[in-house]
């Protein structure tokens, strides 16, 4: 083994690491990976940024704009819709059907594209027949990923495989050369889905819209009643005619209030400025142990209000005071939604607006242009927050003007942890306690070593002296939620709250979402949509409580409640895939016509032989763009850019394998494994060797490095690559064995109420079934001797 192989041999391991465990973004992993082979000079400058400029790079991104114009003129929509209505009331019929159709879609257009498109429509089937969605889900999921099997555009490892066929001085494959071992492999999943496959499917349904007279399971599903109940606003309460904002039930207790009866009258989703009045009944979900731990506050010493403000900041640390001007990009947002504290490592402690300074609950409060924020920090990051663009007028502010105009030594608290108190050994964030002052700890005096500043994660110990920003007035409202009387004799039904006018329906994050990462709290969802997130349900378990601090990740299911039309709304947003037909996206059908030309236009001369792929896809896609059929911040959007990053990132470690030597020493060492016992033994080992790795590694990224490793076996052996090759991409593109296998069992996990189990056990036969027909089928196609 010779240093380069042995180099490049580190690299990919690394790589595989972190493509699995994803420590750090997939994307990131291929980036890094490009630097790295060009760096240590395993390939050329020039071969390391080759993939960007690939034809398999530029084909994909091309195709996801394809794909989005069909979408959104509604060509997809008819074809599905149409077809899907002569499914009947049977259930193989139904699964028969949906497969065929998203099989059909996905031959032209992005996978996961169609499975988010038909997915609202499978859903409103089996409302309206009665199934569980979860019977219905999974095969449209596999459906879509057959279907991409049958042409060269119809999953990117198809593409990738054609192209490095061409690189390595072979014919490459054509548009059809696919279809007939994919042709074969779709219809022998979907019989095995129909006849096998739906007596293993789960019999969930996670949730059903409520119509008028209609009653849906989901309250089960979700356990909601473990979680909801009832409570009363007393007589005297310190709460009546706050806001809800004021009261802080969510930041306090991790409480969601669903409604609000007043009399005959029930508020649904209400917002942060509905106030409490006395005698409300306000259904809630939480957790009612909550109302216990409440009395960890009484175990706090407050030792002095008015404090000055010199004591909990060192020397070390300065106070400066920065203006949003009007166009800054930041106008708008929260402090909670930027993540400020996190991202500029600076504590915000007031903000001033026109004459009033506000001092307290900063973190929801939306920044207006003409704010002033005082923040405190070190210098060298009020230097790099002076430096950014959104900010101007930055000045470091004197101890006098602390005083005078921002007035914070009023507002100063020092409270100490009691020795026995609940909150020892307790993190600053499970404490709870900024939130429920509506400020920050600004700083903790343990002993000699103060800390200042300190982290979410700081650990809260005997006898701390914790600088808050405050009054003891502000502990008044912690009483009065500790007063809230429980109704324990009133069963809270959440099918009570629903009327013609109110609805309940599930929704999941679209394929192109900007919101993955982020907290209902940081999007200010039910500020912006009016809608309560009633449960989450994530991999197979409900979630009912704080949800407004969870990160949201893609395949997560939202049960939401509120008004109808507020639900329709809903469905416009391109970052939610509202899961009933009735609440989509208004799509442009004066353009089907365009995009129906513009599609035959791409594909007529590529049939022909006229053009090649890329150049086609390239021209289509900006015709789409050109006639109106979707826009260029549309087009944008549609582009799977993770997919883009992450091919063209692994192209040059692919090519490093290549050029190393390391592709043809693995490839010697299958030929020494299996290659004694035929070239079927080592069609095989690459395609177990690819299921497998589907479970773990990306599928763009892995038909990247099998590639060279494929070519180097045919050749070692004196076999034909073609047939290898496309063993491989159809092993990766056939990824069924896990949810996150591919996006497309990600996106009907949670509507489905799939687990785990459940891809492992029904992906796994099918991904069996896969194996023995491209076994049997593809030698036919593509004989693996040399012809």
């Amino acid at each position: 083994m010779t240093p380069e192989i042995a180099l490049v041999l580190s690299i990919l391991a690394a790589a595989v690491v972190f493509l699995i465990t994803e420590w750090i973004p997939m994307e990131v992993t291929a980036l890094l990976s490009l630097g790295a082979v060009a760096l240590t000079g395993l390939v050329t400058p020039a071969q390391a940024l080759a993939g960007f400029s690939n034809p398999a790079v530029v084909t994909v991104w091309a195709v996801f704009i394809l794909s989005g114009g069909l979408t959104l003129t509604g060509v997809a929509n008819v074809i599905g819709s149409f077809v899907l209505r002569l499914a009947g009331n049977k259930e193989t019929t139904m699964i028969i059907v949906i497969m065929t159709t998203a099989g059909v879609m996905s031959a032209i257009m992005n996978n996961v594209a169609v499975a988010a498109l038909m997915l609202p429509v499978v859903m409103d089937i089996a409302r309206h027949t009665g199934r569980p969605p979860s019977r219905l889900l999974m095969p449209l999921a596999y459906g879509s990923l057959l279907g991409g099997l049958t042409t060269q555009i119809g999953t990117p490892p198809n593409i990738l495989v054609t192209d490095a066929l061409r690189d390595a001085g072979f014919k490459a494959f054509t548009f059809f050369d696919f279809t007939p071992v994919g042709l074969i492999v779709m219809f022998s999943g979907i019989a095995f889905m129909t006849f096998i496959g739906r007596h293993l499917l789960p019999q969930r349904d996670v949730v059903q819209e409520t119509s008028s007279g209609g009653r849906g399971d989901w309250q089960s599903q979700y356990d909601l009643q473990e979680r909801l109940f009832r409570v009363r606003v007393p007589e005297g309460s310190i709460l009546a005619d706050k806001t809800l904002a004021e009261a802080r039930m969510g930041s306090v207790l991790g409480w969601n209030v669903i409604g609000i009866t007043r009399g005959d009258q029930t508020l649904l989703a209400p917002g942060p400025a509905d106030k409490l009045v006395v005698g409300d009944h306000l259904t809630v979900e939480g957790r009612i142990e909550s109302l216990n731990e409440l009395k960890n506050w009484h175990e706090l010493v407050i030792e002095k209000e008015g404090i000055d403000l010199q004591e909990p900041y060192s020397g070390e640390i300065k106070i400066g005071e920065v203006e949003l001007p009007g166009n800054s990009r930041f106008v708008g947002s929260t402090l909670n939604s930027l993540g400020f504290r996190g991202r500029f490592n600076l504590n915000v402690l007031a903000i001033r607006r026109a004459d009033q300074v506000r001092r307290t609950y900063l973190q929801d409060d939306q920044l207006q242009r003409g704010d002033m924020l005082l923040v405190a920090g070190t210098a060298q990051h009020l230097q790099e927050l002076e430096n950014t663009s959104g900010f101007d007028n930055f000045r470091y502010v004197e101890r006098s003007e602390l005083i005078d105009v921002y007035r914070l030594h009023q507002r100063l608290l020092v409270l100490q942890v009691a020795p026995n108190s609940g909150l020892v050994e307790k993190s600053l964030k499970d404490s709870r306690l900024g939130d429920a002052l509506g400020s920050r700890v600004l700083g903790i005096l343990r002993g000699d070593n103060p800390i200042i500043m300190p982290e979410p994660h700081e650990i809260l110990q005997a006898n701390d002296r914790l600088v808050v920003e405050g009054r003891q007035r502000d502990f008044d409202n912690l009483r009065g939620l500790e007063e809230l009387e429980i109704e324990r004799g009133v069963a809270a039904d959440v099918k009570k709250l629903i009327s013609g006018d109110t609805g309940m329906v599930e929704a999941i994050l679209s394929p192109q979402t900007t919101l993955e990462g982020k907290t209902l709290r940081q999007i200010n969802f039910r500020e912006k949509f009016g809608l309560n997130v009633v449960a989450l349900w994530r991999k197979g378990k409900a979630y009912r409580s704080n949800l407004r601090d969870m990160k949201l990740h893609f395949g997560d299911a939202l049960l939401l409640l509120g008004p109808r039309a507020k639900l329709k709304l809903l469905g416009q947003e391109p970052d939610i895939i509202v899961l009933t037909e009735t609440a989509q996206e208004e799509l442009r059908t004066e353009k089907m016509k365009w995009s129906i030309l513009i599609m035959i236009g791409v594909l007529l001369p590529v049939f022909l032989g006229w053009v090649q792929i890329y150049i086609a896809a390239v021209v289509g896609a900006a015709v789409m763009v050109l006639v109106g059929c979707l826009s260029m911040k549309e087009a944008y959007r549609q582009i799977e850019w993770k997919a883009v990053f992450l091919i063209a990132g692994m192209l040059p470690l692919g090519t490093a394998l290549d050029q190393s030597g390391a592709a043809k020493l693995i490839a010697e060492g299958v030929v020494a494994l299996v290659g004694p016992y035929g070239p079927k033994a080592v069609m095989l080992g690459l395609i177990s060797l690819t299921f497998l790795a589907t479970c773990f590694v990306p599928t763009a990224a892995l038909v990247v490095l099998m590639g060279p490793i494929a070519l180097n076996t045919a050749a070692n052996m004196d076999l034909s690559p073609f047939g290898l090759m496309m063993a491989i991409a159809m092993a990766a593109s056939a990824s069924f064995m896990t949810p996150v296998s591919h996006p497309a069992n990600i996106l009907v996990m949670g509507p489905g109420g799939y687990r785990f189990i459940d891809y492992l056990k029904i992906g796994g036969l099918l991904t069996l079934v896969t194996l023995v027909v491209l076994l049997v089928v593809l030698p036919i196609f593509w004989p693996l001797a040399l012809q």
